[in-house]
């Protein structure tokens, strides 16, 4: 628990003093952008209202200014998708929204999150279900409503939520969400600390979506899941009856949960209905596949010839038999664990079959894309000084300078060092290392996260031009829908190959869900 303080600006002037209920105090490099940044705004809405209108916000960053004299808002029953450009601040308004510094009423709890759950003797059950200091929090709140306004529409949403977390409901519905995420019986009983970050993740996000706050923040909550729990968590969200604001580069997730649209362009927000969106995108659509007719394109791309892999047998359980060439345009799509990345790490030679064979063209160049590749980074480095330094046959700082800018890093951005780059920003900058190799070959595992739409769409165009073969593994329904001719279903220790598109898979993984869902 900690307390923010937040002055105003204007005639308005007060001091507000916030609590803020995170799932731990915050990190030494969480703490820092605190105090980077510098935020203002007036509340605009009733004190004991159950939605929330702030005007004249401001929000700055290390003196740059990401928002200025905007409106705020949200209201109750409402699931808005925040979206904009890779480092415009979408992130920032969030965290700046979780940790108070924007004056919102005492009686709207906020559940922010940010992270995975720490590593504890605690099994993920248990993490889930502890939620003594929300039912207090609560208690006191209802408490003080029934002296002020016994009728306040507030009350009654307190109320209800201490029924959801009473004891004798507690442990089903607990069991229910986590299952929906993926945790089987076993799992849920495992101690924390035996989880990867990715599964420590869920279980936050399990959590998240128990304690139901009524306002509830996530930030590309689909990173570490499969297609599987997406559209479980899909269909959950959707039915969302308070506050939901949610950042996901996942137009089809958006489209699904969300009932507005947020949009953070030029220092603004601007508010749309899912349905008034989705038309501005069509018409936009439309004008740039007129534009594109009229370009013609060339390229030249030496390639090796033939089949570029052949793969049998993996182990004597899968039994495998298949090949891939430069033609194929395959989705690897399959529950969590199932063997998808281990697929592509055997075919890289990162891993050994324990039986069978592997046979790889011997010229082939293989460019791999995965989720922990802004790891190796060297965050000290600009992106121009890591590119130069990563291919030193380009000695021309312009000519670098140029390559780099095609995956939108421009101007102060090029200079700037990594470190200080959004998430989605250090993910062009390995967009451009990994073009830079000109593979024959991508591999591309869960290449969206932390990518913003227009880049998604830019992936999906620049994958559909690109001469080589592509496997992709990815949660983004709309991107596998642009530019995968197969979908490879990795299951049961086996892969089948899909009949028919991804969407129809999708409507399969929804059914599934309903019959899990009946049978419990």
């Amino acid at each position: 628990m900690s307390s923010i303080k937040c002055k105003q600006n204007g005639e308005h002037d007060f001091v507000f003093v916030g609590v803020a209920y995170l799932t731990k105090e915050l990190d030494e490099f969480e703490l820092a952008k605190t105090e980077a940044r510098a935020v203002t705004g007036v509340l605009a809405s009733h004190p004991n209202s159950t939605d929330v209108h702030i005007s004249s916000l401001s929000l700055t960053f290390h003196g740059q200014e990401l928002l200025a004299d905007t409106s705020l808002e949200l209201n109750s029953g409402r699931r808005y998708g925040l979206i904009g450009l890779n480092g415009t601040g979408k992130s920032m308004l969030l965290s700046a929204i979780g940790h108070r510094e924007i004056p919102i009423p005492e009686h709207i709890d906020i559940y922010h999150l940010t992270r995975e759950m720490a590593p504890s003797e605690k099994t993920a059950l248990q993490c889930v279900m502890e939620v003594d200091e929300q039912r207090i929090m609560l208690e006191k709140e209802a408490e003080r409503l029934a002296h002020e306004d016994s009728e306040c529409e507030k009350l009654m949403e307190l109320y209800e939520r201490l029924e959801e977390l009473d004891a004798d409901k507690a442990e089903v519905r607990a069991s229910r969400i986590l299952h929906g995420l993926g945790f089987t019986a076993a799992m849920q009983q495992k101690k924390l600390k035996d989880f990867s970050g990715g599964w420590r993740m869920r279980v936050a996000l399990a959590r998240a979506l128990f304690i139901k706050p009524f306002m509830l923040l996530l930030d590309e909550p689909t990173n570490h899941l499969d297609l599987d729990a997406c559209v479980w968590l899909e269909e959950e969200l959707s039915s969302f009856k308070r506050i939901l604001v949610l950042i996901s580069h996942s137009q089809d997730f958006l489209n699904g949960v969300c009932t507005n649209i947020i949009h953070l362009h030029q220092r603004k927000l601007k508010y749309y209905t899912v349905r008034t969106f989705e038309e501005l995108e069509e018409n936009q659509m439309k004008r740039f596949n007129w534009e594109q007719d009229q370009i013609t394109h060339m390229k030249v791309h030496e390639t090796p010839c033939g089949r570029t892999f052949s793969l049998h047998r993996i182990n004597s359980s899968e039994n495998l038999e298949f090949g891939i060439d430069l033609d194929t345009r395959v989705a690897l799509v399959g529950p969590n664990g199932a063997g998808k990345s281990t697929l592509l790490k055997l075919l890289m030679g990162e891993l050994l079959p324990t039986d069978g064979m592997i046979r790889k063209h011997s010229h082939v160049k293989i460019g791999r894309y995965h989720q922990h590749l802004t790891e190796q980074l060297e965050l000290d480095l600009s992106p121009l000084e890591y590119m130069l330094k990563c291919f030193p046959d380009i000695k021309e700082k312009e000519e670098m300078r140029k390559i780099i800018g095609r995956y939108g890093l421009t101007g102060k951005q090029q200079v700037s060092p990594i470190r200080n780059l959004s998430d989605g920003q250090k993910c062009r900058v390995c967009f451009a290392w990994l073009a830079s190799q000109n593979p024959h070959m991508l591999f591309l595992d869960e290449p969206t996260n932390h990518l913003d739409i227009e880049t998604i769409d830019a992936l999906g165009d620049a994958i559909n031009e690109f001469d080589g073969g592509m496997m992709l593994v990815s949660h983004d329904f709309r991107l596998i829908q642009q530019v995968a001719q197969e979908i490879w279903v990795c299951e049961n220790q086996t892969i089948t190959k899909w009949k028919r598109d991804i969407l129809a898979y999708k409507e399969h993984l929804k059914s599934k869900i309903e019959k899990q869902t009946h049978d419990i």
